[in-house]
């Protein structure tokens, strides 16, 4: 999964700066607070995809590689690796982009997958032209 690429892949979907209210005792950003990022962006893109609301139904193959500070700029990347009847698979890179004086790092990433939900939070078909839409788009 952590492959060797030196720059962010897919969408850039979320971007924000770790506070001091979102680190543990030693001064590094909780791991937890950065998946919660994540998981913002994943739903931001899946949602603005699917055209309608989606809830987080797994996470897997996470690695983290850096710690992260506080002050760090992370950003949240997102590429849409599969879409199913009523599930999008994503995989989210987190970078951290601080400091302009160096190239950004990989801080983590995993693949998420989120299911289309209708208001009342029942699954909910992904429309056929949007699936073929990422079909096109993927080849």
């Amino acid at each position: 999964m952590l492959d060797a690429h030196i720059s962010p892949e897919g969408t850039l979907s979320l971007q924000t700066i770790a506070m001091p209210a979102d680190t543990n005792w030693s001064g590094d950003v909780f791991g937890g607070w950065i998946v919660s990022q994540m998981d913002l962006a994943g739903a931001i893109h899946a949602e603005r995809f699917s055209k309608g609301r989606c809830a987080t139904i797994s996470i897997n193959q996470m690695t983290f590689l850096v710690p992260v500070k506080v002050g760090d700029v992370i950003s949240c990347y997102t590429k849409i690796l599969k879409v199913g009847n009523t599930s999008i698979q994503m995989q989210i890179e987190v970078w951290d982009s601080h400091d302009s004086s160096r190239p950004p790092k990989r801080v983590t990433e995993g693949v998420f997958t989120f299911v289309a939900v209708d208001v009342k939070g029942n699954k909910r078909t992904i429309a056929e032209d949007l699936k073929q839409q990422f079909l096109q788009h993927a080849s």
